[in-house]
């Protein structure tokens, strides 16, 4: 999409896509409205660009895996009293071809020409092989 961007973050101690949406499911992790959220430090300087169609590309285990679309940005603070942003997602988690990412803090931003394919039906619905291994074949360009 023109004048898109997306961001990418680790998702630190999750151990597989399934482990992301059974966080997600918790109160803790969600707004008052039901929705999932990610509450960051920074607010995304590029905020048209992402709420444009963007989604967060979630790294576990060191390969990006699956993505979710950008909602809204909601500011929320801490209980310290310093603003933070709140990305609000797309409860429906969808499944990407695995990508190799190095560890990084905080979010990146993510041009939509070097996101990952949505896999189709059919391999989404397989059982994820494990990260180790799906690294290992994106990083031969098997996957």
């Amino acid at each position: 999409m023109k004048n898109t961007v997306h961001l990418v973050k680790l998702s630190v101690g999750t151990e597989d896509v399934a482990d992301l949406a059974d966080w997600q499911k918790q109160p803790r992790a969600q707004t008052a409205d039901g929705l999932p959220r990610h509450v960051t430090r920074m607010w995304p300087a590029r905020e048209a660009e992402v709420l444009n169609g963007g989604s967060i590309y979630w790294v576990i285990k060191g390969s990006i895996l699956c993505r979710q679309g950008i909602v809204r940005l909601d500011e929320v603070t801490g209980g310290d009293g310093i603003r933070r942003c709140a990305i609000v997602l797309d409860p429906t988690i969808v499944r990407v071809t695995p990508v190799l990412r190095r560890p990084f803090q905080g979010w990146r931003y993510l041009p939509v020409d070097e996101a990952p394919r949505d896999l189709t039906r059919a391999k989404a619905n397989e059982d994820a092989l494990p990260p180790a291994l799906s690294a290992a074949l994106a990083e031969i360009g098997v996957l």
